[in-house]
């Protein structure tokens, strides 16, 4: 793995608290994929959705947050390749069928979610209740931007079957991790102050 350059002050990320380099960068991006393996296996299934309800979501833009744009778009990668041949998709899953299946794009969408939290918070959105909720909450879209129409062509939903299954029954569900979140970055922000200070 090459090393990847610390963030200026101003995009620094929870992460970089951390003293230390490729070691650290390594360790944090281990740490990213197996949050969010964890978090997959927090799943409740929806009734007709083949889509389940899973603490996956929450793991992922926290996982950009706290690494950053690179090193959480690394761990999402990490996870699904992992995934590919460990059970640490949802209900203890892998392979390559449940990539070509019904949730494989959510699992590709974690990758450009973790991208876009991270990037976000390279600039100080993770840092306050509203910027931090605002943030968690696009990337959460950004995940459902890829996985409603993947749902779509692997199942061969109706569009408006794909969008009631693979979006709006997980609106609420979305904008209570997007705000859990919302607290627990700025709140993990005030710590590592305080213990600086």
């Amino acid at each position: 793995m090459t090393h990847l350059a610390l963030p200026t002050p101003r995009g620094m990320v929870l992460g970089d608290v951390i003293p230390g380099d490729r070691v650290r960068d390594v360790a944090l991006v281990l740490a990213g994929a197996a949050l969010t393996a964890l978090g997959a296996q927090i799943s409740i299934q929806t009734g007709a959705s083949p889509v389940p309800i899973t603490g996956q979501t929450l793991a992922v833009v926290i996982a950009g947050a706290a690494l950053g744009s690179q090193r959480g778009m690394l761990s999402q990668l990490l996870y699904v390749v992992a995934g590919l041949f460990l059970p640490v998709y949802s209900d203890g899953a892998s392979g390559f069928d449940v990539i070509w299946g019904a949730t494989g794009g959510y699992l590709v969408g974690f990758i450009v979610a973790a991208w876009i939290v991270g990037r976000m918070a390279e600039g100080g959105a993770d840092r306050r209740f509203g910027s931090a909720t605002i943030a968690f909450a696009l990337g959460q879209l950004s995940i459902f931007a890829i996985g409603v129409p993947w749902l779509k062509v692997s199942t061969g939903m109706d569009w408006s079957t794909a969008i009631h299954d693979g979006f709006t029954i997980f609106i609420i569900g979305g904008l209570i991790k997007a705000a859990l979140a919302g607290v627990l970055a700025p709140a993990a922000w005030k710590l590592v102050k305080k213990i600086e200070g």
